[in-house]
This record gives C-alpha cells, sequence and structure tokens, in this order.
C-alpha cells in the first residue's frame, strides 16, 4: 500500500473532473479524496496498491474528455488510512 498526493493544473475546474476522479478511483479500488483548490487546481490524495495508484496517475493525466490537463505533480506520502473515495466540497 502506498499513498500519493497529486496537484493537477490545466482546465480541470467546470469539466467534471472531480466526478470522474472518483470513478476512476472507485474503479481501481483506491480511497482517498479529491477537491477543486482556489487557485484552479484540483487536489487529490490516493491510496492502494502501487499497480492501481500508477494506472489511476496515468489517468489523472488525461482526465475526463472535456479537460485539458497541463501538469500533474506527484508526491509520495505516509498513509492515512482512507476507506473511501470522496468528493470534498
Amino acid at each position: 500500500m502506498k499513498h500519493y498526493k497529486l496537484r493537477i493544473r490545466g482546465r480541470v475546474q467546470g469539466v467534471w473532473y472531480r466526478a470522474s476522479t472518483r470513478q476512476k478511483a472507485q474503479e481501481l479500488g483506491l480511497s482517498g479524496f479529491v477537491r477543486n483548490e482556489a487557485d484552479g487546481s484540483v487536489y487529490a490524495e490516493a491510496e492502494g496498491e502501487e499497480a492501481a495508484l500508477q494506472a489511476f496517475i496515468r489517468w489523472c493525466r488525461q482526465g475526463p474528455e472535456q479537460a485539458q490537463v497541463v501538469v500533474v505533480e506527484v508526491e509520495e506520502a505516509a498513509l492515512q488510512g482512507y476507506t473511501t473515495f470522496d468528493i470534498q466540497r
């Protein structure tokens, strides 16, 4: 089990990025959360198996159809013990 923090920049708000991220995380069996940030980015934390996390990171670099992802910053961090993947407001 690993934990990653992701900051996604580009046109990622108002394009269903958070809902799509939660759906992808749930498909991959990951836990954590995703939220919009005041600077226009999207922030997510995800934990789970390394292979699933790598697939999640790859997906985040594309996002949903209407998104235009410029960069995804990824940082490994300590496990938090999340049990679900939620959208934070």
